[in-house]
């Protein structure tokens, strides 16, 4: 494994992890709801079925990004379209990230809406998954779950298109999915204190910061053969 991929894997698990405390907004709601809709449980069948609401949304993220990353290495380049403006791409949408996560400017919003229109025809498909008293329920329901909008998950979509392959993009999404486990996963008092602890100034100052510091390296290196 390439030193810039192990950079990138990083990257975005960092992307997800210190993102979640928007997934905590978006879909922690959701998260309550699906736990109640669970059949009466013990606690470890309880984080039984979680973890498998959690492998199919995962395996949906992990899917669109070997998507996004074939169509990237293959049809847009055929059609005359460099990795150079796709990598340039992936660097501004991280830099969108570092001002969204930053609470600066939420241009990515507009992603949201667009994804909104996906979500409206895959969520009765999810409703009638209903109750989740199944393993397998909950990772359908799970796989449903995946094409939430959200601005992150489609940014990081975006850095998969500029990926170079299918692999990679799946790659850089199962790493961005892996980083919003622990906050998807949390419970009760735990989910409140991790929510605090990320919604505090400085640590979304520092997230922000580093965010938009591997943002301005990335487009270097897409500007580094054309400008040397």
């Amino acid at each position: 494994m390439n030193q810039d991929l192990v950079l990138n894997l990083l990257a975005a698990f960092s992307i997800g992890f210190l993102g979640s405390s928007h997934c905590l907004v978006m879909c922690g709601g959701i998260a309550s709801a699906l736990q109640l809709a669970m059949p009466p449980l013990n606690l470890v069948q309880q984080l039984k079925l979680q973890l498998m609401l959690s492998l199919g949304r995962l395996a949906t993220y992990s899917g669109l990004g070997a998507l996004t990353g074939a169509f990237g290495a293959t049809v847009l380049v055929k059609l005359g379209l460099s990795l150079f403006w796709l990598k340039l791409l992936a660097g501004l949408m991280l830099l969108l990230m570092a001002f969204y996560v930053a609470r600066i400017w939420f241009a990515l919003t507009w992603l949201e809406r667009l994804g909104a229109a996906l979500w409206r025809k895959v969520q009765p498909v999810a409703k009638r998954l209903l109750p989740l008293d199944r393993s397998i329920k909950a990772i359908a329901y799970g796989l449903c779950w995946g094409f939430l909008p959200c601005g992150l998950v489609y940014s990081s979509l975006g850095w998969s298109l500029a990926s170079g392959s299918a692999l990679q993009g799946s790659l850089l999404m199962t790493a961005f999915g892996l980083g919003t486990l622990p906050a998807m996963l949390a419970v009760g008092r735990f989910a409140r204190s991790l929510s605090r602890f990320k919604n505090k100034n400085w640590v979304r100052a520092c997230a922000a910061i580093l965010l938009a510091l591997y943002a301005l390296y990335t487009i270097a290196i897409a500007l580094a053969p054309r400008l040397f």
